[in-house]
């Protein structure tokens, strides 16, 4: 006769170590997101700053890079037609 005895195993956790384990997580958690709005809020003031200080806004930068893109496009366009040897 042959008897198989299976044993059963159980995983035996220590609830204290796991409850200090996500208290620790939780407060590096609330650490880590404090670090970070600190931060932010650092490099947005910077940004805030060095746009109040520039001579010319974004805006009109923008614009004006728009348009000299836009001219340089025409001159290229109008280059390529007045060529002799352009095909079409």
């Amino acid at each position: 006769m042959n008897h198989h005895h299976q044993s059963q195993r159980t995983i035996e956790i220590n609830t204290r170590l796991v409850t200090i384990g996500v208290v620790l997580t939780a407060a590096g958690a609330t650490v880590a997101c404090a670090g970070m709005a600190v931060a932010g809020s650092a490099v947005f003031a910077a940004g805030r700053r060095m746009i109040r200080e520039m001579d010319v806004p974004p805006a009109q930068q923008a614009a004006m890079k728009w348009r000299q893109a836009k001219e340089a496009s025409r001159a290229g366009v109008q280059a390529w037609h007045s060529t002799p040897d352009a095909q079409n």
